[in-house]
């Protein structure tokens, strides 16, 4: 059995009208990607709520540890990813690192998911 189907030339227009939105680059796609990625590991989640609540907004690696009941160099691992998706900033003092939420960094993923970035 064959069924013959016949499109009007209007429906074939109107399926294939630009929205008018620029779609997202290819480079923008990718950083976003690559910052949802960081983030979306429950730990890193954790470790992004416990910076963001800290007094002044940043933490210690040690600040980090206990709370996570992880050793301290899984927590440098998953600080670096984080730093290295630009969620988070690193400031060296003496011995010590201290992590920040980028400013805007986490406004621009919500806004990329609502449309508003």
């Amino acid at each position: 059995m064959t069924i013959a189907m016949t499109t009007s030339p209007e429906a074939l227009t109107a399926c294939c009208t630009p929205t008018g939105e620029p779609a997202m680059s290819e480079e923008t796609a990718s950083s976003l990607a690559a910052q949802f990625k960081a983030i979306a590991d429950p730990n890193r989640l954790r470790m992004v709520s416990i910076i963001s609540s800290s007094e002044n907004a940043e933490a210690c690696v040690c600040d980090i540890t206990e709370p996570l009941n992880l050793g301290q160099s899984t927590v440098s691992h998953h600080l670096k990813i984080l730093v290295d998706a630009g969620v988070l900033t690193r400031e060296k003092r003496g011995v010590w690192a201290y992590y920040s939420l980028v400013p805007g960094a986490l406004d621009s993923l919500a806004g990329a998911l609502t449309g508003r970035s």
